[in-house]
């Protein structure tokens, strides 16, 4: 009966390489905080935008909405990619997708600093 689970182990199977669910799940709670972070800074972003004395035109909300949802579908695609991978793989790529997001949202604050004017109303 042992050597069927060594084999089992050393052909590569699905079942021997399964990450347990409350690994997936600790992964995705601690990196989930970390893009929920980004996703709050997002709105707090476009309330203190849109609630100044000009307002926001159709592009500024547009830029600014997409700050917000951006960070929600980068972490729903990176789990739908690696949730059926090794731990290590499964947080690499939710890694890579939080990087992906700072990196846009550096990009939307530069261009509110320095385009800041286009998306006011």
């Amino acid at each position: 009966m042992s050597d069927s689970i060594a084999d089992a182990a050393a052909s590569g199977s699905p079942a021997a390489m399964r990450t347990p669910v409350w690994v997936v799940v600790a992964i995705s709670v601690v990196f989930g905080l970390f893009y929920a972070y980004a996703l709050w800074n997002a709105l707090a972003f476009l309330i203190a935008q849109a609630s100044g004395p000009l307002g926001l035109n159709g592009y500024g909300w547009f830029v600014l909405l997409l700050a917000v949802v951006f960070p929600l579908g980068v972490f729903g695609a990176a789990f739908a990619l690696a949730w059926r991978r090794p731990a290590w793989q499964f947080a690499l790529v939710l890694f890579t997708g939080l990087c992906v997001v700072a990196v846009f949202w550096l990009n939307v604050i530069a261009y509110a600093a320095v385009y800041g004017a286009s998306l006011l109303g």
